[in-house]
């Protein structure tokens, strides 16, 4: 049982259901996630993921953004269910980095950014598949990436695949993940923001997505707040100055 990942266009079996668990952290990508899944599915509810972060910034944008989406797409809005909070906070403190811990964004030994959580996703996806299972929902929705990102191992097709057939085995049923943004540029990802729901969620995205692992929110940039330098903001700077420049 592998993973269904699509980017547009929804297959026979996508059309066929009727509910989606978006994985929402409140960035970018989690935001136009969400975007992605009001459009497609008749009702669809949120969760986030406690697990100990350095700043509080990226929680509290959540419900901004929550908020900002059925003003940004009205015609959704009756879609929106229900908001989940999961507490890891013990897993972060196990899965030492420095998004949880006071510690210098860099390359370490293997290559991976100091920001990486290990097994982040993978400990998202097991939490969201119990919570779905009893919520009744019955796909998973995620901004994982391996196009424009920072190397996470568990981003990627190969472990999104891995994990939806280890879900369907654990839980005896078919559990389908949904990753929009696989294939995507950041640039990419702007466009399709901006296709489904024009001005108003690209405007809500720039004021009130939080992506910045520094937990900037003092400087505002065009494409949005954060420090400008860290990894995650220049990836989304790149992003929408390369979607800017096409429009």
């Amino acid at each position: 049982m592998s993973a269904i990942l699509e980017t547009t266009v929804p297959t026979a079996e996508q059309i066929a259901q009727k509910t989606a668990l978006v994985l929402f952290s409140g960035g970018q990508d989690s935001a136009t996630c969400l975007a992605w899944a009001l459009e497609r599915f008749d009702r669809v509810e949120t969760v986030g993921f406690d697990y100990g972060q350095r700043h509080v910034v990226e929680m509290q944008a959540r419900q901004a953004v929550r908020a900002g989406m059925t003003k940004a797409l009205p015609q959704y809005a009756s879609r929106l269910g229900e908001d989940h909070v999961v507490d890891l906070t013990g897993y972060g403190r196990i899965a030492d980095s420095a998004l949880t811990a006071d510690r210098k964004i860099e390359m370490d030994a293997r290559g991976l950014p100091t920001t990486f959580v290990p097994g982040r996703n993978l400990i998202f996806l097991v939490a969201a598949a119990a919570l779905a299972d009893r919520r009744g929902l019955e796909v998973l929705v995620g901004g994982m990436c391996e196009t424009d990102f920072s190397g996470y191992p568990d981003c990627r097709h190969e472990t999104m695949e891995a994990m939806a057939r280890a879900l369907s085995l654990g839980l005896d049923k078919p559990v389908i993940i949904d990753t929009p943004l696989m294939w995507l540029t950041k640039a990419q990802t702007w466009e399709l923001a901006d296709r489904i729901g024009g001005e108003p969620l690209v405007r809500l995205i720039v004021e009130d997505t939080h992506t910045c692992y520094r937990g900037d929110r003092a400087h505002r940039h065009v494409w949005g707040y954060g420090c400008g330098e860290c990894p995650a903001c220049e990836l989304r700077e790149a992003g929408y100055q390369e979607w800017a420049a096409a429009k």
